[in-house]
């Protein structure tokens, strides 16, 4: 699916999509950049319910501490491109 940018910066969502994931007026969106592309999620009852148990069995905290890890390491990568690009 296709959509465009607004002057604001603002993305329309297909209606189709918007249904399909529960999607209506309000509804916060969790935004991500990941190897240059944004993966936007939902943060609803069907996310939370879905995420309830993914971290079953390895501790909250190794997770956040690895998914900061993922975190620092891109931003590590994304500086090392900008100094590249001088």
């Amino acid at each position: 699916m296709e959509t465009a940018v607004t002057i604001k910066g603002q993305v329309v969502i297909p209606a189709k999509l918007r249904h399909r994931l529960g999607i209506k007026k309000g509804t916060k969106l969790y935004i991500e950049e990941r190897d240059g592309e944004l993966i936007l999620r939902p943060l609803n009852r069907e996310y939370f319910q879905k995420m309830s148990g993914a971290l079953k069995g390895t501790g909250l905290l190794k997770a956040l501490e690895e998914e900061r890890r993922d975190d620092l390491k891109r931003e590590k990568e994304e500086i090392g491109r900008h100094k590249g690009s001088r």
